[in-house]
């Protein structure tokens, strides 16, 4: 009586009419008769009777709620539905205008006429509102009323679903009239009504699948009673109790999966290639809930294949969308018996994937690959283009490559076969170095090629910073691994080295941009425990590794840098004061056994480091070395001169002037006398080897820039101190003039000496120019060179310049070759440009030359349009029309390609970005055409349609090593530079 009571009174606060109350009534009693036949209680109704009377304020109806507080959203769910019992034509008509208010028309069915209206003739009107612009657009809006708007629509119908499930969910009327008018407003041309019915019929079908899942639960339930109580007994009330609950719980779920299906096929099917990439985007994220989470229903290449054709999409988030959906299938092993079809026809665009032009669609791309290769399902064979992305730019990319690098050919996760090393154990540091080194080896030729590798790697690979390990393996004192190659041992020492590196905070790839990095206060903490783990794993064996490898030039510059990056107080605290000493010794000694750059200039940095950063004895000690060092290359160039002086050869003399440049790099070394001696023996034998003069001239401008740089930061500087300077600096200048004179007439010399000239010349000129010194106690410190050695200077760089590229590719291999480039040309006349030099000789010696070198330095660039015409603005260009005539064309040829730079960067805005640094993609690739009429996508299309293009490249036996495949990508590697030379 008293649920009567409070259905009458809801029924006279909502409207409702007396018939309807007695049948509701009626309903109810019929209900309470048939159930003491349910004596479990599992089949009670799960929805609470009503306690009070709820409705919703006459002033807001379901849009406002909607529209506004989520929190609202459930209780105003239940009231209409208890709406909707009562009355169900005016509460459909209610749920019908929120539904068309919330695609932004306001419109609404009269509830006597809702049986009698067509779909068809409310969607024309509703595109007539549009057409008309009397919509407002809730999805896209920005205001911040409407910014949970999509949240809060899409929680409304999961509620409104969910507390509807034991009533109109399943009388076939109320959501198949609300499917109807969603499906009919998703076809329809203005976007927004296309954006929200899609948002809402997603929705539904993931509602759907949330009550189908219940259901099926309660099904299985239903079902093992049963089995049990007909072990009991044959027959009885409670059998018939469950054998009808087991029937309407299956009644319930077809009903569901055909709601799912009528919306699929009437919405998703069109919808997923719909012009708006968020809508398609939207549908395959749903797709891929619904496979996963429902995959008795969706998990057939009936609705898999919309999965592998939209990884061809144009747009970058679908194609991301697609993956993700793919890699959370893959991830479940239940999963992937069911997926051999859809695999087999899609795994290879899947690889390819793994070089989309998106960076975070390459990055899910490889982690889709990495399930693949987890279940077994592609062969090893096909990942020889992934492994050349180890190398790629882009980090992000590069670090999920190393993450299956690892994986997959280290730690040989996905490998079911035994170990290459059997009788070990497979997780050991000493395995997996070992492996490492296999893949090192296809990049042994190139020192940067393989740091980008060990970068790649280094955050998954714990053998890495198994220090001890590495170093006993160096040491050949590990008897699982027994002696290395000399090969693994200098990819060994490049792995130790750069590993190091990057456990105490060093980047070990050069970086895009020259930010300083900034660390947390835990990994500062990290780095400082790391360095002590390093120096005491290092500390009596670091000895022995300079003493091994001190005279191997491939080995030696990395194992002396490593003293830089230990903690030295150590030494002192665990006593091994002697180990130091020992190391700074070996030291000395490979500085004086090696001549080449990188090992001199390691050996240079890591010395004057001891020097500096030990203490007490040890700091002693250390400069005691260097001081012993320097005397001691004194002394050899002084020999080595002399041997030249006896018509002896100068092999010596140029590796100890290289000696002696390497030191001058970080610090003062040379005396006067020194520079007089090689000023003498410069001036003496002209006929000395080119790069033997080149060090002679590096080794007495660096004397000059260090007396200029003692004198500018002296407070008190005496007249004897500038007139040596200036003396020395004199000498040079007489030096460079005459080789610039000897390259410029007589071609005597080569290449190498015109650019080291062209680059000194510049630096002094800029160091000594007037306006640095002027109205100061230094100006007699200036220096103004003549138009004539101008003149030479700039008709030498334009030689430079014109000399053709394969000069620079035959030098690429030389020791210094980023110093003798024609860069260095470029380098050297921009310097003079920006001090100022130029424009004297513009107005005062108008030279075709020195225009000409202008307008090769300045190439492509407004700046450097904006450079030359500010030049050249208070000039009276008419004097000499025909010398400025290579500067007018010049500015007239920058305007074009500025203007052709800016229509390029507009055609750009339109599409995808492309990363830095990534290659072209092939243009052979084909893609399925998903916005043609004709692109099919209907039902009885077949997923093993077509067949993608095989590579034709390298052809890698089946049975060969993993590493095979990484050696294939290297000779593709070499293939494509032998094109392209």
């Amino acid at each position: 009586m008293e649920g009567a009571k409070r259905r009458r009174d809801q029924d006279d606060d909502s409207g409702g009419e007396n018939q309807n109350q007695n049948q509701k009534q009626e309903r109810s009693a019929s209900e309470d008769q048939k159930s003491p036949e349910l004596d479990d209680d599992d089949f009670q109704e799960t929805r609470p009777q009503s306690k009070r009377s709820r409705t919703l304020p006459p002033h807001q109806n379901l849009i406002e709620v909607v529209k506004g507080n989520v929190d609202l959203i459930p209780k105003a769910v239940k009231i209409w539905v208890e709406r909707y019992e009562n009355s169900p034509n005016l509460a459909t008509s209610q749920l019908l205008s929120m539904l068309f208010e919330a695609c932004g028309a306001k419109f609404s069915i009269k509830e006597d006429l809702l049986d009698e209206t067509d779909v068809d003739d409310v969607v024309v009107a509703l595109v007539n509102l549009a057409r008309s612009g009397e919509i407002e657009d809730y999805h896209t809006s920005r205001k911040k009323e409407h910014k949970n708007f999509k949240e809060n629509l899409v929680s409304f119908w999961n509620y409104l679903i969910t507390e509807s499930q034991n009533g109109p969910l399943f009388d076939k009327v109320l959501f198949d009239k609300c499917m109807d008018f969603i499906i009919a407003l998703s076809c329809t041309p203005p976007r927004v009504y296309r954006q929200t019915a899609t948002l809402m019929g997603l929705q539904l079908v993931t509602s759907f699948i949330s009550v189908a899942n219940t259901l099926g639960s309660q099904r299985e339930t239903t079902q093992r009673q049963l089995n049990a109580e007909t072990k009991k007994r044959p027959d009885g009330p409670l059998l018939d109790s469950l054998n009808k609950r087991l029937s309407l719980t299956h009644q319930h779920i077809t009903t569901l999966e055909d709601m799912m299906r009528k919306i699929f096929t009437g919405l998703f099917v069109h919808r997923y290639r719909d012009v708006d990439p968020d809508i398609r985007m939207s549908c395959i994220q749903s797709l891929g809930i619904w496979i996963s989470s429902y995959p008795s229903l969706f998990l057939q290449d009936l609705y898999l294949k919309y999965l592998g054709w939209t990884l061809n999409d144009k747009a970058a988030g679908v194609r991301k969308a697609s993956l993700l959906a793919l890699r959370k299938l893959y991830e479940m092993d239940e999963n992937v018996p069911t997926l051999g079809l859809f695999t087999e026809r899609f795994s290879n665009r899947m690889i390819e994937m793994a070089d989309d032009v998106d960076l975070s669609a390459a990055v899910c791309a490889i982690g889709l690959v990495k399930q693949l290769l987890r279940h077994q399902l592609i062969p090893d064979d096909d990942l020889g283009p992934l492994y050349d992305l180890l190398i790629d730019q882009p980090q992000e990319i590069r670090r999920a490559i190393g993450e299956l690098v690892y994986d997959h050919l280290i730690a040989q996760k996905f490998n079911s076969s035994p170990s290459g090393l059997t009788g070990h154990d497979d997780s050991s540091s000493e395995i997996h170095i070992f492996r490492m080194l296999q893949i090192l080896r296809e990049f042994s030729t190139d020192p940067i090629l393989s740091v980008y590798v060990i970068d790649d790697v280094w955050e998954y690979m714990k053998a890495m910073k198994d220090w001890k390990c590495i170093i006993s393996m160096l040491l050949d004192q590990n008897p699982r691994t027994g002696s290395t190659t000399d090969e693994d041992s200098t990819n060994l020492v490049r792995l130790l080295f750069a590993s190091i590196r990057k456990a105490v905070g060093e980047k070990i790839i050069p970086s895009t941009d020259n930010r300083k990095q900034y660390h947390s206060k835990a990994q500062r903490e990290m780095f400082e425990n790391n360095r002590k783990d390093i120096t005491v794993a290092m500390m009596k064996n670091y000895p022995q590794l300079l003493r091994k490898f001190m005279a191997d030039k491939a080995k030696v510059s990395s194992l002396v840098e490593i003293v830089m990056f230990m903690k030295l107080e150590l030494y002192s605290l665990k006593r091994q004061e002697q180990s130091f000493k020992a190391a700074v010794r070996l030291i000395k000694d490979a500085f004086f056994m090696n001549g080449e750059k990188e090992a001199l200039r390691s050996c240079v940095k890591a010395i004057t480091f001891c020097a500096s950063e030990s203490k007490g004895e040890l700091q002693d000690f250390s400069r005691g070395k260097l001081k012993d060092l320097e005397d001691t290359l004194f002394d050899k160039l002084t020999s080595a001169i002399k041997e030249v002086k006896d018509g002896n050869d100068e092999y010596s003399l140029l590796v100890n002037l290289k000696r002696l440049y390497e030191l001058q790099l970080l610090k003062p070394v040379l005396g006067e006398s020194m520079y007089d001696e090689l000023a003498m023996t410069l001036h003496d034998f002209r006929n000395l080897d080119e790069e033997v003069i080149c060090f002679l001239l590096l080794n007495m401008h660096m004397y000059v820039v260090w007396s200029l740089h003692s004198v500018v930061n002296c407070e008190t500087v005496s007249e004897a101190s500038l007139s040596s300077l200036i003396s020395k600096r004199d000498i040079l200048f007489a030096e460079l003039t005459y080789f610039l004179n000897g390259v410029e007439e007589s071609r005597k010399y080569g290449n190498q000496l015109a650019l080291r000239i062209c680059a000194l010349l510049a630096e002094e000129w800029c160091l000594f120019r007037k306006s640095t010194f002027e109205s100061s106690k230094l100006e007699m410190l200036g220096y103004c060179p003549e138009s004539v050695i101008l003149k030479k200077f700039w008709k030498l760089c334009e030689e430079i310049f014109n000399t053709s590229d394969e000069t620079d590719e035959e030098d690429e291999n030389k020791e210094y070759v980023a110093e003798t480039n024609r860069d260095v040309a470029a380098i050297a006349a921009c310097k003079l440009v920006n001090c100022g030099v130029v424009p004297k000789v513009i107005t005062k010696c108008i030279d075709h030359a020195a225009v000409n070198i202008i307008v090769i330095t300045y190439q492509s660039s407004a700046m450097y349009k904006r450079e030359v015409q500010g030049r050249i603005v208070h000039v009276n260009t008419d004097e000499d029309p025909s010398g400025w005539r290579p500067c007018f064309t010049f500015l007239e040829t920058l305007e074009e390609k500025c203007l052709k730079t800016e229509d390029v960067q507009d055609d750009k805005e339109g599409v995808a970005v492309k990363r830095k640094g990534r290659p072209k993609k092939r243009a052979e690739t084909e893609r399925k055409r998903l916005f043609d009429e004709e692109s099919g996508s209907d039902d009885d299309e077949s997923i093993s349609g077509g067949s993608d293009k095989e590579d034709k490249g390298d052809f890698v036996d089946e049975d060969a090593p993993l590493i095979e495949t990484i050696r294939s990508a290297a000779r593709r590697r070499a293939l494509r530079g032998e094109r392209s030379k």
